[in-house]
Parts: C-alpha cells; structure tokens; sequence
C-alpha cells in the first residue's frame, strides 16, 4: 500500500476513533465530578448511585438500538447520531440548572457511549484490508485509553484553576463556582471535531454493498476502496451481500462457536480485575513510596500506563495474530493477580512486588484483554448479522461491568482483598482455556474467509 493510501486509511480510521476518545472521556471524567456534584446538592447515597450510573443506563439503551440503526440507516450515520448525542449531552451538562436535568443530559451522553462503543469497531473492520485490520481497530481501544487519561488530565487542570483562565470569557458564568459543569462541558469540543471529521470520510462499502447501494461501476465507495486497496477487492471467498438479518439468526447453529467467544470474550474481560485494579490505583502507589498530592495524579499515572501498552497490541496484533497474544496476555494476567493476592495476603501492601505485580496486569490487559476483544468481536461474525452481533456482544459486555461493580465489594468484605484478586486470576484461567480451545486464528484474513471458515467447520 502506498504512502498516500495508507495516510488515506489512517485518516479514516483516526476519525472514527474520536468516537472511542468520547467514550473514554465521558465515562472517566465524572470521578473528578462526583466529589463537586455531590457536594453542591446534597447528595444521598441513593441518588449519588443514580448520578453515576444514569450513563450505564443510556449506554445499554444505546448499544441495544446501535445494530438495528446501523444496518437500516447505515455505519456513517449511526456515528453522526452518536457525535450529535456527545454534543447535546455536554452543553446540557453545562448549561441545565437541575440536578434532574444534568442526570438526563448524562443519559443522553450514554447513549452516545454505547451506540460509539458498538459502532466505531465495527465500521474500522469493515474498511480495514485484512492484513491491517488487527491494527486499525486497536486504535479505537488505544482512544478510548487516551480519551480516560485526558479526562484526568483535564480535571486536574480544571480544579487548578486553568479553564477560567484560558477561557477569561466563562468568569461571568456559574461555571467559576460550579467547575464540575466545565469538566462536563468542555468534551464539546471533540464532540464537534467528530462531527465535522464525519463529513470527510466514506460510508462502510460492505453496508453499501449489503444494501445493493454500489454497482458494478465506478461509483464514488467503488474508487475509494480501489485508493485503499481494501481486500473486498481481492481474490477470495465471494462477498456476502445478503441483507441484513434479524437478531433470530445470531443463534443460527452455524455460527453458534462464533456468538460463544463473541459473548465470553467481552465478559471476561470485565471479570479480569482490571476495575479493582484502578479502584485501588491511588491506595498501591502511595503504600509502595510513591509521594501523590492526592489521588487524581495516581489516576494519571495508571491513566499513563494503560495507554502505552495498548500500543503493543496495535504494534503486534497484525504480527502474532490474535491467539498468541490473547494466549500471552490471559497467562500473564492471570500470574500478576495472582501474585498481586500474595502481596494482600503476605501484608507486602508497601513492597515494590506489589506495584511491580499491578503494572504487570496493567500491561497484560492493555495489549491483549482490553482491545482484542472489539478486535475479534468486529471480525468473526457473518457480514448479514454484523452490527446485531456486536451491539449484543457490547451490551453484555456493559451489563458484566455493572454485575462487577456490584459484586466486588462484596467480595473484599467476604473473602478480603486477597482472595477478591484470586477470584479475578481465576477468571483470567478461564478466559485462557476458552481462547485456547474455541478461537482461531484470523490473523491476515478477509471477513469473508473468516465466514467461509465457519460454513466449513458446519459442513464438516
């Protein structure tokens, strides 16, 4: 592939994963809200629950219609619905005086989660060429990092004092006492620099193709992916241009492996630790030495290593394949909470091993666990049920983080912090058997190859 067309490709894909950059941001920036809110209205534990988890309701809603919207109206608008709902969301945040109405704007912001969460995987799959795929839909997990980490750092800048400032236009505002609104408010921005990157890149041509919307001439999809070099032009297995299919056919018995690690992937990634892990970020690093003002810039620092080592995944996903590097990932996973447990349940809270152990799972998750599972979910089901299959494999991925979220505390009150991490490494096993006995390799492979594979494994 030339410079240019690789340029082209990347540009595509960077765009579209502005959309994964507002999901991380939304979902991290109300760690810095929460205190604030709480704070100005009084909040009960009732309602403190609610304000946080209003989100996680909009997401599942969101990600419940991303397949049904963007097979009847199309990948590139289900993206523009999802930047305009970012939009919406962060100027009412803003701008609404109630509690209520901040709590329904927050919802709103959750829809465009959960509809981006779906949709941005899927659209980089089905126009990424298949050597290059691997890599192309890591860079949504690797915004999604980056978009986690700039919402620490822009509430530690907002709390300083550094928004009113550079922004001498806010300080008639209410936002000079009410920050928290400004930490909501200001995602606007990336939300409209979403939007306008929209207008600038292609409809998926394999919907397009789907919806019998390209000919066999040269039309506009056509010239851009002869300029991409996209392996829907290249010899293989004939594209599947069948229309899209209802949520029926997701249990249809040729694709039921597929729909199993489309399902059990996401889920272990949420019962991997990796929530336990940053919840006790700021409580590792200050009992291993390290001097923190406070726990926002332990935030940071875990917000900093997650991130970089995404970007082993997008280094090496397309080089190993994604069976090795699951494989590596769930193992190394697995030994570092375990050897995390040992430091509880030795007392070695203030030891090096312990934060030694916690950048080790940090490195595992972030090249393996976190993003391989949009990778394979994106790429192992049929082109007719692709959007239904990955909204039902995010939404379970969304109802096993609030099922984890409930069930930790209750574990570390029962069995202590030691066992809660033991309990995670065993999920880590699990997730480790079931790649090694039901995942193939799809390393290098057209969507439609990785379709015939299934029809051929059935008819044997």
């Amino acid at each position: 592939m030339s410079d240019r067309k690789s340029l082209g490709l990347l540009f595509i894909t960077l765009v579209a994963s502005v959309g994964g950059f507002l999901f991380g941001f939304d979902m991290a920036v109300i760690s810095g809200v929460l205190p604030l809110v709480k704070q100005q209205f009084n909040l009960t534990a009732g309602q403190e629950g609610w304000f946080v988890s209003s989100a996680l309701v909009g997401c599942i809603i969101g990600v419940l219609c991303s397949g049904e919207i963007s097979d009847r109206l199309g990948r590139k608008n289900a993206l523009n619905l999802a930047a305009l709902l970012f939009i919406l969301s962060a100027m009412g945040c803003a701008l609404v005086p109630s509690l209520m109405g901040v709590i329904a704007f927050r919802i709103v912001a959750g829809l465009g989660i959960g509809m981006a969460s779906s949709v941005v995987p899927l659209y980089i799959s089905e126009i990424a060429p298949a050597n290059r795929r691997g890599q192309l839909v890591t860079y949504y997990q690797f915004a999604v990092t980056f978009g986690i980490l700039l919402a620490y750092l822009s509430n530690a800048a907002l709390l300083h004092g550094y928004g009113i400032s550079m922004l001498p236009f806010l300080r008639h505002t209410k936002m000079v006492d009410q920050i928290w609104r400004l930490m909501l408010g200001i995602s606007v921005l990336p939300s409209f620099l979403f939007l306008v990157g929209l207008l600038f890149v292609p409809e998926s041509p394999r919907w397009l193709l789907q919806k019998k919307e390209v000919s066999t001439s040269e039309s506009k999809e056509k010239r851009t992916l002869k300029n991409m070099e996209s392996d829907l032009l290249q010899p293989g297995p004939a594209l599947d241009t069948q229309p899209a299919a209802g949520y029926r056919a997701l249990f249809a018995p040729r694709i039921r492996r597929a729909l199993l690690i489309g399902i059990l992937l996401p889920v272990f990634s949420q019962f991997s630790g990796i929530n336990a892990i940053i919840y006790y970020g700021p409580t590792i690093l200050s009992n291993a030495g390290i001097p923190l003002s406070n726990s926002l810039y332990s935030q940071v620092i875990f917000g900093v290593a997650n991130m970089m080592f995404t970007l082993l995944a997008i280094w090496k996903v397309d080089q190993w394949g994604r069976r090795p590097l699951y494989l590596l990932g769930t193992a190394g996973a697995a030994i570092s909470l375990l050897a995390t447990g040992l430091c509880f349940y030795m007392g070695a809270v203030g030891s090096i091993w312990l934060l030694l152990s916690v950048l080790m799972f940090l490195a595992c998750f972030a090249c393996s666990i976190g993003p391989l599972k949009f990778v394979v979910a994106s790429e192992i089901f049929p082109n007719a049920i692709r959007a239904r299959a990955l909204a039902f494999s995010v939404t379970l991925m969304w109802i096993a983080d609030t099922a984890v979220g409930q069930i930790t505390p209750l574990l570390l009150q029962h069995i202590g912090n030691a066992g809660t991490f033991w309990v995670f490494a065993t999920c880590c096993i699990a997730a480790f058997v079931v790649v090694y006995r039901l995942l193939p390799e799809t390393k290098g492979k057209s969507l439609e190859e990785i379709e015939e594979g299934w029809n051929s494994q059935r008819n044997n």
